[in-house]
């Protein structure tokens, strides 16, 4: 069965953007050092594609397969394949890959734990699942002034509301064992993914298109977004995300 769940970011322009400017080396450098040529591997959530090209550079691109479930994002004329597909049903045979990555996809679903049992059935006996998962709750921010910090709190509850969770890379290596993995390895990592007033703006953006829709918690949001503008109408400042990137084994 699907279970279907919101994509809190959207796919306007500025996301997909930041979506198309991700490569394997700036988010999935801890995953390239696994690599050998001729390993199979799925890249789930993939968007666009542009970090499952690098993973073919080293594995093959006949061997490395991008799967989301929005297909209208991949990439044209690319020798890498791409196949639409749900993180809970993947169009993958049981045992036939070597490596499952997923970058910026945990945080967003509802059931990770069952995502993840899915990415081990697809998984060899030994083989490797890697995932990096973001968590705001240590994000860096500064000045974190208070405007920052209201903005950020509708930031999470559009996050929350959509079916995901804004603080999964605190909990992720916890779901990989409940998943039945073994040998999982976390570390953080700290990463400038885009500038202070960058994300004021990003965050207004998200803010004012959950408004029109008439949510539940207007007034909140509505709050929130004002604390937004006046955040992106500030000084400069400092802006690293925090994540978590795993390994484990089946």
């Amino acid at each position: 069965m699907r279970v279907l769940e919101g994509y809190a970011p959207g796919f306007a322009q500025d996301a997909l953007e930041m979506m198309s400017s991700r490569t394997a080396t700036t988010r999935a450098e801890f995953v390239l050092r696994l690599l050998r040529p001729g390993m199979r591997v799925v890249d789930v959530g993939c968007g666009p594609g542009t970090i499952t090209t690098g993973l073919a550079t080293i594995a093959g691109r006949g061997n490395v397969v991008g799967v989301d479930r929005e297909p209208d994002q991949f990439p044209v004329g690319s020798t890498v394949e791409f196949v639409a597909g749900d993180a809970y049903a993947l169009p993958v045979a049981d045992g036939s890959v070597d490596v499952v990555f997923a970058h910026a996809l945990l945080e967003h679903l509802r059931r990770p734990v069952e995502a993840l049992v899915e990415f081990r059935r697809v998984l060899r006996p030994g083989g490797t699942l890697a995932v990096s998962t973001s968590d705001w709750s240590r994000a860096r921010l500064r000045p974190g002034t208070a405007n920052v910090t209201a903005a950020l709190r509708g930031h999470h509850l559009l996050r929350r509301r959509a079916g995901g969770d804004p603080f999964a890379g605190r909990h992720v290596a916890a779901w990989v064992a409940e998943a039945g993995f073994r040998e999982v390895s976390a570390h953080g990592r700290f990463r400038a993914d885009m500038s202070y007033r960058a994300l004021a703006r990003y965050v207004e953006s998200r803010l004012e298109a959950a408004l029109h829709a008439a949510p539940v918690d207007r007034d909140q949001l509505a709050s929130a977004a004002r604390s937004a503008w006046a955040w992106s109408n500030s000084g400069d400042g400092e802006f690293q995300q925090h994540w978590t990137e795993l390994t484990a084994q089946k």
